[in-house]
């Protein structure tokens, strides 16, 4: 039975089925082209494979963060003022306002048909990074008699991901934000490189992991071909997904 639905929509954004529930993860909706932020220039390489008018109605918005136009672009931005709930930091809340509430880490809001979504820690960078990168978060979903899906965001830390497996046990589904991303800001990885995504899918005790936001954007260091080796012979299956394919587990 079918109980978790993924569609990959290019970088970040996916759109997530998830015991009946529709939820839309960092909606990225521009165009390729240049983003100026502070004194760096994110480029985008590729556009997305659906506009948010062909998205189609979701329950909630699960926006890892605001301050980054990787994970929020303009056309993101537009269609959060149509989402009916956008779960979001604290911070992020505070400055997107309109639907947007926060999500602090460990408490949770119950969605329709009994689905849970409770924040997560998450650090987007090495350990002291914080101020300059700004407040993250991830995910965890859970319902009564469905497997629970953690979904990383921008997470860097491994030791974050044995926090949370510490606290909420093993999680079959893993929907990690990959990428290797690297930008003159901080001399480190910002989000997870694939050796240490394969090692959270391992922590994590998952047995199916989803990339996600590994391509798309310049300032990516590694994709599919350092994935799929880093998950050679490990236990989790890997479901490596180009934009607009969809898994179902």
């Amino acid at each position: 039975m079918t109980t978790f639905t993924l569609r990959h929509l290019g970088g970040p954004t996916s759109l997530i089925t998830y015991g009946g529930v529709r939820l839309l993860t960092d909606p990225t909706f521009d165009e390729p082209g240049e983003h100026p932020i502070g004194s760096r220039v994110l480029v985008k390489t590729t556009g997305p494979v659906l506009g948010p008018d062909e998205v189609g109605p979701v329950d909630a918005v699960l926006l890892s963060h605001d301050q980054h136009p990787d994970n929020l672009d303009r056309g993101g931005r537009e269609y959060l003022a149509t989402a009916p709930l956008t779960l979001t930091t604290p911070s992020g809340a505070e400055r997107l306002g309109g639907t947007a509430q926060a999500l602090p880490n460990w408490s949770h809001v119950e969605l329709a048909g009994g689905v849970r979504v409770t924040g997560l820690p998450a650090l987007h960078g090495p350990e002291g990074s914080e101020a300059k990168v700004g407040e993250v978060t991830g995910f965890l979903l859970s319902a009564d008699g469905l497997p629970t899906v953690y979904i990383s965001g921008d997470n860097a830390s491994l030791d974050r991901v044995r926090e949370i497996a510490g606290r909420l046990g093993p999680v079959p589904i893993a929907v990690l934000f990959a990428g290797a991303a690297r930008t003159p800001l901080i001399d480190a990885y910002l989000t997870l490189e694939s050796t240490a995504a394969a090692e959270a899918a391992e922590i994590l005790s998952a047995t199916d992991v989803v990339p996600l936001h590994f391509e798309g954007w310049g300032h990516f260091t590694q994709g599919p071909g350092t994935l799929e080796e880093a998950f050679a012979g490990k236990p989790a299956r890997l479901h490596l997904l180009k934009p607009g394919a969809e898994v179902s587990l």
